[in-house]
């Protein structure tokens, strides 16, 4: 009988973005999967760094990891993505939910990209189906379509017994991620969070944020049965109508991300930043009065 491949989980925290990356594998010398990665930008400067990235390279090197996926929950609007420097620096491939194709197209408007820009999601090196059945060396993962805080959110089950939740819970006493972008949708969060906690009670789930509030430390892993029992948004007895009244009241309040407007642009791309121009210098555009 085949021994059963068991994951482990190295959380990396961002302080300065409140992100968690993570790097999923199976043991000392196996492959792994590098998820929502994060590029060190300094908004008032422009500048660019490789800092955190770099605690993720020094842990799969350490460990003798080969690097098999750089997996994006979404296109995220609070940070950019490292994942073309970490491909440069371990390989990989890096991967989406197909649905990015509609969150290109509204943003592509936004920022009036060139017309060369491609809207089939052909800039990442695999698109997610809903569903989709793919492996982490041994670990046998799933790709499920969560939409609601954006219509292209994905959170990756590893042998049904980890879930990469993304943007969709937060900590039992944080909730759960805004609704408010383009393409959001409270319902279809709602029913995306149910689809989560409707996995067994021990499941562990491992956010991609958190906010703590005043006086806990950052954490980021709860289980299916915490969530249910404790969650100040989507507990179990609340209902779809009362989470989306909530919700709703409640995206209402919040301003824009801070990097919404680099991450978004850079994102979309698969994390590339654009070409520089003939001063050799790359630029990021900022529309004006459009959010």
């Amino acid at each position: 009988m085949s021994q059963i491949a068991t994951p482990d989980v190295q959380a990396f925290f961002d302080q300065a973005t409140s992100t968690v990356t993570y790097v999923v594998y199976e043991g000392i010398g196996s492959e792994c999967a590098i998820i929502d990665s994060v590029l060190d930008y300094d908004p008032k400067s422009g500048r660019t760094s490789t800092a955190s990235a770099d605690k993720v390279v020094a842990f799969v090197r350490a460990n003798n990891l080969t690097v098999q996926w750089l997996l994006e929950t979404h296109a995220h609007a609070d940070h950019l993505s490292a994942a073309p420097y970490l491909r440069a620096q371990l390989g990989g491939t890096i991967a989406i939910g197909e649905h990015i194709r509609s969150v290109q197209g509204v943003f592509k408007e936004v920022f009036n990209l060139q017309h060369e820009f491609r809207l089939d999601g052909s800039q990442f090196g695999h698109l997610f189906v809903a569903d989709e059945i793919f492996y982490i060396g041994r670990l046998r993962a799933q790709a499920l379509h969560v939409p609601g805080h954006t219509p292209a959110d994905m959170a990756y089950l590893v042998e049904d017994q980890i879930v990469f939740v993304g943007d969709t819970l937060f900590m039992p006493d944080v909730g759960t991620a805004r609704c408010d972008f383009p393409g959001g949708s409270a319902a279809a969060l709602y029913h995306s969070m149910r689809r989560l906690l409707s996995l067994p009670a021990a499941t562990r789930l491992f956010m991609c944020h958190d906010y703590p509030p005043a006086g806990r430390a950052a954490s980021w892993e709860t289980t299916v049965a915490e969530q249910r029992a404790h969650n100040i948004h989507i507990r179990d007895g609340i209902s779809a109508e009362a989470f989306i009244a909530m919700r709703s009241e409640r995206d209402a309040t919040l301003g824009m991300p801070t990097l919404i407007l680099p991450s978004i642009q850079v994102n979309i791309c698969a994390g590339e930043l654009p070409e520089a121009e003939d001063n050799g210098v790359r630029y990021l555009k900022i529309p004006l009065n459009k959010l």
